[in-house]
């Protein structure tokens, strides 16, 4: 089974806990079987490798997001990055070149692409299989995955299927509508579009080159900025004449909102809570290392984290966006490929920042020309590396590194660092990097 997994956007629905670089898919709200937290994107990459072992994953993304997909999946995972975003059609476009280019998949094999955030259960994913099997099965271009419908939701396209059999051609597609029209299609037998799609590779390569004029992935990845934005659905699926859908009536639900995600959340608290007896239909998640403590809430979101404080109507949680988009600070919390930080501090003059590397990583060997920066060594041991120097650090070390000089931090073991940046013009684009041999 070849998979690609689209991880876009940006956060701003779920809020505090999401942010520009980190979308809603990388909130680890959902517990495990052993007791842990995981992501939207661990828990779908880990329902994939239950259902298959020997599936080959690639998720497409942008730039922003590829520490936290190597931080929260390992360095292993296949990522085939965007270098701007186009919508889905361009992404697909690229996708699909790496795929061919790169890993070598064979043109007439198989692929299925679908969002990396939806909430379901491993039935879903043994029905991509099957959707798999019927595009390398020939007898339609494209095969799309159509959900039963539970609700009349404005917030889905419909498909509207020829007939109510399993698999079946398509007689039209619908935007997303008004609640009554909604109701409509529902009687005339319409599915949600879930946003997945099977093909053969070689279809989609076919389309990219009558659209786009490039001879392989690294010509299209050099003139990705010059692509037309817009959407698989307007540029393919709509157009196609031999396609079909495939009916999936299981658990999907589209965790967009607070509202949404509280639905499927394990536990009502996360993190350091406590709620009174006289609280019903609360939920809580707490990013902070201080404790949350809530008396005779009803219907309430609580959510705090770096980025702020969400207190809300569990039905008005759904309305945050525009309140959101006032809000302009610099990014508190962020995952990156070799661990994560966070600020704790933000002066006039200086910054300070809580960083975490995971053992055996490093940061980016770089400079800045514009500040100083002061490495306190809190926990784990490490080595660093200033103007080329190598040096040993442990608990209780201090490093400084004035602006313009090259440097880096390896773990040995987890390493906890204080960071103290020094400037007048503190910026996350100073910085400059140079190639490291370790």
């Amino acid at each position: 089974m070849n998979i690609v997994l689209l991880s876009g956007g940006s956060g701003k629905r779920l809020w505090p806990l999401s942010n520009d670089i980190r979308s809603k898919q990388f909130i680890k709200i959902f517990k495990t079987e052993a007791g842990e937290y995981e992501s939207m994107v661990q828990r779908v990459y880990r329902q994939i490798r239950t259902v298959d072992k020997t599936a080959s994953i690639t998720i497409a993304t942008s730039n922003t997001q590829v520490s936290a997909i190597y931080n929260q999946l390992g360095d292993g995972v296949g990522v085939c990055v965007e270098p701007r975003r186009k919508d889905t059609f361009p992404a697909i476009a690229l996708a699909s070149t790496y795929l061919h280019d790169v890993k070598g998949i064979h043109e007439e094999a198989p692929i299925v692409v679908c969002p990396v955030d939806p909430y379901v259960e491993n039935d879903y994913f043994e029905a991509i299989k099957e959707l798999g099997k019927l595009a390398e099965g020939g007898d339609s271009n494209l095969v799309l995955m159509g959900i039963e419908p539970t609700y009349p939701s404005e917030k889905y396209g419909y498909i509207i299927p020829a007939d109510k059999k399993t698999v079946s051609s398509v007689n039209a597609f619908k935007e997303k509508p008004s609640e009554e029209a909604a109701k409509e299609y529902i009687r005339q037998g319409a599915l949600w579009n879930g946003g997945v799609f099977a093909f053969k590779l070689k279809y989609i390569l076919e389309k990219a080159h009558e659209m786009i004029e490039f001879t392989d992935y690294e010509d299209l990845l050099a003139k990705y900025d010059t692509l037309k934005k817009i959407s698989f659905d307007y540029a393919v699926v709509e157009k196609e004449d031999y396609i079909q859908v495939m009916r999936f009536a299981g658990q999907w639900k589209d965790l967009g909102t607070w509202n949404t995600l509280t639905e499927a959340m394990g536990d009502a608290c996360v993190g350091k809570v406590i709620m009174s007896d006289t609280c019903d239909n609360v939920h809580v998640v707490n990013e902070l290392d201080v404790p949350v403590l809530c008396m005779g809430l009803n219907n309430v979101i609580v959510s705090t984290s770096p980025e702020g404080i969400l207190v809300s109507d569990q039905m008005q949680s759904s309305y945050i966006k525009p309140y959101v988009n006032q809000i302009k600070q610099q990014i508190m919390f962020a995952e990156k490929s070799w661990g994560s930080f966070r600020v704790m501090d933000i002066e006039d003059e200086s910054m300070t920042i809580k960083v975490m590397l995971n053992k055996g990583h490093s940061m980016n060997y770089h400079s800045h020309e514009r500040r100083d920066e002061v490495w306190t060594i809190i926990a784990g041991e490490g080595r660093t590396v200033v103007d080329g120097v190598e040096q040993r650090v442990k608990v209780g070390d201090v490093i400084m590194m004035p602006a313009g000089c090259r440097h880096t931090i390896i773990a040995n073991t987890e390493l906890k660092v204080i960071e103290v940046q020094l400037g007048k013009e503190i910026s996350v684009y100073d910085k400059q990097k140079f190639e490291f041999i370790k």
